[in-house]
């Protein structure tokens, strides 16, 4: 236990707030010499490595809003970079193809199943620690380090997910005045998300037979989407029904059968593709993406998704000779991918406080 003690507040002794950015296929190599010279010697032992691991996924796990919603899959260790995601075609309803006849055994029936691919990508990012703070800090920067790089790593991996849903294409476009919209240039200012927009999204997906998720539909919305939701009277806040069972993460509310899981993660557009407000302005879009059970897959976060990686002081041989430098980072191996087209709906739309919204 002393060991333990000792090892950890060695890691929390410098904190210069020096940051590489993260990067899409990332394979380790870093420009800067000394963060690759680290001896494999001096690295962090198994117990503390776990230590870390765990503590990382527990920070970051609150950012995850999109994945618990899809299909987990472990990282195929020793198996290439390829996952694979299977989808089981539903067999024919046909009643005259079903006719027993008496006495008689029937053909047997084949079930079909599609495979669908994806490769798996790496992403990272780390923050080097100086000793000098050893001498002059009064905060456990390890500690404040980890949460920092936690919060990163959960939304590098949530907006991974968001992205790849964003472009699915079920879309639909609110229409709060009938007037017809069919594509993100015709939304107006007062083109809100409202429960007609949400009636019409389960109509789609029960229109495929889509499962429902533990009960119900479920879907992503930005906050500012969110404040028009809940000016309806059938708008249930979570807190009215939380103590029945349990809810998910982020979850805020629920209406007509969909329950809300609230994060600023979901997508917004403010391009050429948005409404013009003016000459090179354009009006924010909100994405709210309606769930059904199966939708998508996704790898898990757990079994070598995420990794945490602490360097400690003296680990960098001849690069760092008087001990100087130390690096926590982080490291994901991450994809998601859509399995069912039909079983997820984009409503895109305005808010009524979103003139002012970013690109995300």
């Amino acid at each position: 236990m002393n060991k333990f003690i000792y090892d950890f507040h060695l890691f929390a002794q410098s904190s210069q707030a020096q940051y590489t950015p993260l990067r899409p296929n990332w394979t380790g190599q870093d420009p800067v010499t000394y963060a690759d010279s680290y001896t494999s010697a001096q690295d962090l032992t198994p117990e503390m490595k776990t230590f870390y691991d765990k503590n990382l996924i527990r920070l970051a796990e609150p950012e995850l809003v999109h994945d618990q919603f899809g299909q987990m899959r472990p990282i195929p260790g020793g198996n290439g970079k390829t996952i694979e995601f299977r989808k089981f075609n539903a067999l024919p309803a046909v009643p005259s193809d079903r006719v027993l006849t008496e006495g008689i055994t029937p053909n047997g029936q084949f079930y079909g199943v599609t495979a669908i691919t994806a490769t798996v990508v790496q992403y990272g990012g780390y923050i080097t620690l100086t000793d000098m703070l050893n001498l002059t800090a009064y905060d456990n920067n390890m500690q404040e380090v980890m949460k920092l790089l936690a919060s990163q790593a959960g939304q590098v991996s949530d907006k991974i997910t968001r992205d790849i849903l964003a472009a699915g294409t079920n879309v639909s476009y609110a229409d709060h005045g009938n007037d017809g919209n069919d594509e993100r240039t015709d939304l107006g200012a007062d083109d809100v998300l409202t429960i007609e927009d949400i009636k019409k999204a389960v109509r789609k997906l029960k229109r495929v037979n889509a499962k429902t998720i533990n009960g119900s539909y479920v879907a992503s919305v930005h906050p500012d989407v969110a404040y028009d939701l809940m000016q309806d009277s059938e708008w249930i806040d979570a807190n009215q029904y939380a103590g029945s069972g349990a809810i998910f993460n982020g979850e805020i509310g629920k209406m007509y059968g969909v329950r809300f899981v609230e994060t600023t993660m979901a997508k917004i557009w403010k391009d050429s593709t948005c409404p013009t407000i003016s000459s090179g302005v354009y009006r924010p879009v909100y994405g709210t993406l309606v769930l059904a059970e199966n939708a998508f897959g996704v790898t898990s976060i757990n079994n070598g998704g995420i990794e945490t990686i602490v360097k400690q002081l003296g680990s960098g041989g001849t690069a760092d000779p008087l001990n100087m430098r130390s690096t926590c980072g982080w490291k994901l191996n991450k994809v998601a991918k859509i399995l069912e087209q039909s079983y997820m709906v984009r409503i895109e739309s305005t808010a009524s406080f979103g003139a002012t919204a970013e690109a995300n």
